[in-house]
C-alpha cells in the first residue's frame, strides 16, 4: 500500500460546500472514494490557517492516490496537495542499495 498525506485548501465554492454538507459529511464522502479506489481512510481533521483539512491514507498503489488528487483538482472547489509517505522500512532498504553516483565536476 501506499500511503500518502493530502493537505486540502478550499476555495470559497468549496467553503460553500462545506458549509452545506457539514465536516462529517464531507469526511464521509472522502472515505467512500478512497475506498472506492481500493484505499483505506486512516485520519481526516480539520486545520486553521493555509490547509483547511489535512487526510492521511492508504492506496493500493501511487496511481489511485493520484487519480484522486486529479480529480478533486480539476472540481476547483478545491487544491490538494499530496504527499507521499515513506516508512522508515523503505529508508531502511533504501541505503542497502548501491548507487553508482558521480557528482556533476567530479
Amino acid at each position: 500500500m501506499a500511503k500518502f498525506l493530502v493537505k486540502a485548501t478550499y476555495s470559497a465554492e468549496g467553503a460553500r460546500g462545506l458549509l452545506k454538507e457539514g465536516g462529517t459529511g464531507r469526511r464521509a464522502t472522502v472515505k467512500q472514494l478512497v475506498e472506492g479506489l481500493g484505499g483505506k481512510l486512516e485520519g481526516f481533521y480539520y486545520a486553521y490557517g493555509d490547509t483547511d483539512a489535512i487526510v492521511i491514507c492508504d492506496f493500493p498503489d501511487a496511481a489511485a492516490g493520484l487519480a484522486l488528487a486529479l480529480t478533486a483538482n480539476a472540481t476547483g472547489a478545491v487544491h490538494l496537495s499530496t504527499t507521499p509517505l515513506i516508512a522508515p522500512e523503505e529508508i531502511d532498504a533504501a541505503t542497502k542499495k548501491s548507487v553508482p553516483y558521480r557528482a556533476p565536476g567530479a
